[in-house]
């Protein structure tokens, strides 16, 4: 049989494990074999990770604008409530930035949804 000369496929797969796995310590990033598990589960963490990002900001602004809210005599639960009755499109992101930010504006958009 003639010689088969390998080629170049396996050698750029483990290439490019190692070099995402290029920061990590110890033989996390100079074996292949537990650079290529650690790369896995790196992987699988960022991707639960960056849902769980979204619920724990979505959790802050409910806070934020809870406190806001509550600081000018309504509770959180009847803010959303007015808003929706109102149609008035403001989404938990900007009322936790309205409310940190200005408090005055805050307080006016309160006022303006109940007297209405």
């Amino acid at each position: 049989m003639t010689r088969v000369k390998r080629g170049y496929v396996a050698r750029k797969r483990r290439k490019n494990i190692l070099t995402l796995t290029s920061g990590f310590q110890g033989t996390h990033s100079k074996l292949f074999r537990t650079a290529n598990q650690q790369g896995m589960r790196a992987l699988a963490s960022s991707h639960r990770d960056r849902g769980k990002r979204k619920r724990n900001l979505r959790r802050l602004w409910i806070t934020r604008v809870n406190a806001a809210a509550r600081d000018n005599g309504i509770s959180y639960n009847k803010l959303i409530e007015y808003l929706y009755k109102k149609k008035i499109l403001l989404n938990r992101k900007i009322l936790a930035q309205i409310a940190i930010l200005d408090k005055f504006c805050f307080s006016t958009i309160i006022k303006n949804i109940i007297t209405k």
